[in-house]
């Protein structure tokens, strides 16, 4: 039936648009318009791919990687990373701003779980940061960008299901989002250090009375057993990939270990954080999983329809070439994260455009991160940026939801300058990738 496949996608956004769940829409959406199209042959079908896509080996790092995360963040980690980064950094101007960004990208490279990371810094950073004097704007902007630091740095639980479906090694595309990750990072940092330059009183240093309280030789001594830990981990589970030791899942496994060590070495692991961790994990991973089972359906029934192929001619009628079309695609996921989260666009919309991608001769590796990047400010925009909920919900009454959104405006405004950054160097991407996998 002529332009059954545009009714498809019409309903499936009017749907989620209306607050439908999008799991069970999408899987709804599917079953009615694949009785329509294809009959009732097609209840045959359907549970072979769903199933085929279910036992993809890879996928098993998603579960371990959220219980790695939720166990680190259970374990005190943040805590004693933050209090030790705020003594290091305290001297510079907007130093506890700074220590903020730098604890995020620890942590994102450790644990992954952005909405833990945002609540935790929330809860320790910002009462202090603001009792100290710190514009509650650039409180409320750094926790929220540095907490979402964990959608590009690896371990990310993005780039697991980006890798799966694109077809892209895992390991590549954690060696690939490196320095891209890094790049904003530094991006933050500089944009802190002008900010408090040009406004001293916005972002003030720590006094040195405080700092003269501890000695250099107790300052060291802090900050290697504040970091070792999370260093440790963190090249136990990527040192193991990116040198060929160990498979993506495998080092997910090992990570979930370690996390465990380390929670039970300093002396969190109990009966009910354990109980905690493994139910948190199940919550997440079923998420994850029925959105999978969802899109995996509607994507059957969408190509099915022959819906590939109006995205395909729509994409190469838009002027401008190859960067027209890098433009659009870009533009449209920058779009739709304002209004859905970062794994219902993935399941949706890149299992459509990835075999369109690569006809168009696009590095899938480079296209991979770049869509990661992206999908970063999904966290930060309103009117669903959940990085901005999840502050929201542990800020004290003086912090209101306008100094949150002010406060964000500049970081999203960094988010995509990095995107930028990464358009118009490609090799920030293809090097490392390059170096440690040919």
């Amino acid at each position: 039936m002529p332009g059954l496949d545009f009714l498809m996608f019409l309903t499936l956004v009017l749907l989620l648009l209306m607050g439908y769940p999008v799991a069970f829409t999408l899987g709804g959406v599917a079953l009615v318009f694949g009785a329509i199209g294809f009959g009732l042959d097609f209840f045959t079908l359907l549970p072979l791919r769903i199933y085929g896509r279910m036992t993809s080996f890879i996928l098993m790092a998603v579960p371990l990687f959220v219980f790695m995360g939720v166990m680190l963040e259970r374990s005190g980690l943040a805590e004693e990373l933050l209090e030790t980064m705020a003594l290091l950094f305290g001297r510079l101007r907007g130093g506890l701003a700074v220590s903020v960004v730098v604890v995020g990208a620890l942590l994102a490279a450790s644990t992954g779980i952005i909405g833990a990371t945002v609540v935790t810094m929330g809860i320790i950073a910002l009462p202090v940061m603001l009792r100290r004097g710190y514009k509650p704007e650039l409180v409320t902007g750094t926790i929220s960008a540095a907490g979402t630091l964990g959608q590009i740095i690896p371990p990310s639980i993005v780039l697991v299901i980006l890798g799966d479906i694109m077809q892209i090694s895992v390991g590549e595309l954690f060696a690939g989002s490196v320095l891209p990750g890094v790049a904003l990072v530094f991006c933050y940092v500089v944009y802190i250090l002008v900010y408090a330059f040009l406004r001293p009183s916005a972002a003030p240093g720590v006094s040195a009375e405080e700092l003269a309280a501890i000695s250099r030789k107790e300052l060291f001594f802090r900050v290697g057993r504040a970091l070792f830990p999370p260093a440790f981990l963190i090249v136990a589970v990527l040192g193991s990939i990116f040198f060929g030791i160990a498979s993506p899942t495998e080092a997910s496994a090992m990570g979930a270990f370690g996390a465990t060590v380390l929670a039970a070495v300093k002396r969190k692991l109990t009966y009910r954080v354990l109980r905690e961790v493994m139910l948190t994990t199940t919550r997440l991973s079923s998420m994850v999983f029925m959105i999978l089972m969802g899109a995996t359906a509607f994507g059957l029934v969408f190509r099915g329809l022959g819906g590939d192929q109006m995205v395909r001619d729509f994409l190469l009628g838009v002027g401008g070439g190859y960067w027209g079309v890098l433009a659009v695609i870009m533009g449209a996921l920058f779009i739709m994260g304002f209004f859905l989260d970062f794994i219902e666009i993935t399941f949706i919309v890149v299992p459509i455009l990835a075999p369109i991608l690569k006809e168009l001769g696009y590095n899938p590796l480079w296209f991979a991160v770049l869509i990661a990047v992206n999908f970063q400010t999904s966290f930060l925009t309103p009117p669903f940026g959940f990085a901005l909920f999840y502050l929201k919900g542990v800020c004290p009454p003086e912090v209101t939801t306008a100094h949150i959104y002010r406060g964000i405006i500049p970081f999203v405004i960094l988010q995509l300058a990095g995107l930028a950054l990464v358009v118009a160097f490609p090799q920030l991407v293809t090097w490392l990738p390059r170096l440690l996998f040919q």
